[in-house]
């Protein structure tokens, strides 16, 4: 990898600074290119059939300027590939996964590993028990080192204690790792459990950035003084609207707001004013909305 990515020299950039560009949907993303992304493997479903799409797609987002590529793996834990009978694939599609992304990044990226929650994002009360989520993190963890991932971004976390398991098995396996969190009304998850707790929760596992993803832009203001208050490196990466399923399962699909890429740069001038040091997008964002991001990082929040 270049110089900028070699060893840990992105984790002092988020330190040091200037501001990293997240990439922005996968999923999302490969659906809005014709791409089938059908339950219960979602954006999986193009690791098994159709890997060129996701590369172009990584390939787009370093194109229009992201520092950090998320691989593809939000769908690749045993529990999920098991639905479709691909449960003993889980490691080979995470390898596949993180290579897709490390063949698009070159030397101009990094590669995260994205460890989601184990079930639903939005349904924190299917989250699983404390052994399950110990065992199947750590599994995903193990899987994303051995693939070669530069680190861990634990996302979308809608609980507390699903967060705490996640964070320590990315640790455990000695990987960094980032922590993300959707909450949707104010600063609480979820499970309504309060923001600053969670962070709290996570801190043991000495995360580089804590963040939150996944929310509505509007929602994004709750959250800045709590991260800030952390006195952790945070981050933030909305949704231009949830994805949802379809009535017949068939599959997921963002419901966009309407927020151009000059949009979504403006509320992300304000988020860099106040401190953010990674800004991103996820569902419903494009290689559009990344560039008009990179182009308020380049010029100094000018837009």
């Amino acid at each position: 990898m270049a110089a900028e990515y070699t060893g840990m020299k992105w984790l002092e950039r988020i330190a040091a600074g200037p501001v990293l560009l997240l990439d922005g949907a996968t999923g999302t993303e490969l659906e809005r290119r014709g791409v089938r992304a059908s339950l219960p493997l979602w954006s999986a479903h193009a690791l098994v059939h159709d890997p060129e799409s996701v590369r172009r797609v990584h390939s787009d987002y370093v194109a229009a300027g992201a520092d950090l590529l998320t691989a593809n793996t939000f769908r690749t834990q045993r529990r999920t590939l098991a639905r479709d009978g691909l449960g003993e694939r889980a490691a080979e599609l995470t390898a596949r996964a993180v290579s897709l992304a490390r063949i698009a990044a070159g030397d101009r990226a990094a590669v995260l590993g994205s460890a989601p929650p184990l079930e639903d994002c939005f349904s924190p009360e299917r989250v699983p028990d404390t052994d399950a989520l110990a065992r199947e993190h750590a599994e995903h963890a193990r899987n994303l080192a051995t693939a070669g991932a530069d680190g861990v971004l634990v996302e979308t976390m809608n609980t507390v204690r699903e967060a705490a398991a996640a964070a320590r098995a990315a640790r455990d396996v000695g990987l960094p790792v980032l922590v993300s969190f959707t909450c949707w009304e104010g600063a609480h998850l979820l499970s309504r459990e309060p923001l600053a707790e969670a962070i709290e929760a996570v801190r043991g596992a000495n995360p580089a950035a804590v963040l939150t993803n996944c929310l509505p832009p509007a929602n994004v203001g709750a959250c800045l003084g709590v991260l800030a208050a952390s006195r952790l490196p945070f981050g933030v990466y909305p949704n231009l609207g949830a994805p949802v399923d379809f009535p017949d399962d068939a599959a997921a699909v963002a419901h966009t707001d309407e927020h151009t890429p000059a949009e979504l740069a403006l509320r992300a001038r304000d988020w860099i004013a106040a401190g953010a040091r990674i800004v991103g997008g996820c569902c419903g964002t494009t290689p559009d909305h990344v560039a008009a991001l990179a182009r308020i990082e380049r010029s100094g929040l000018a837009v």
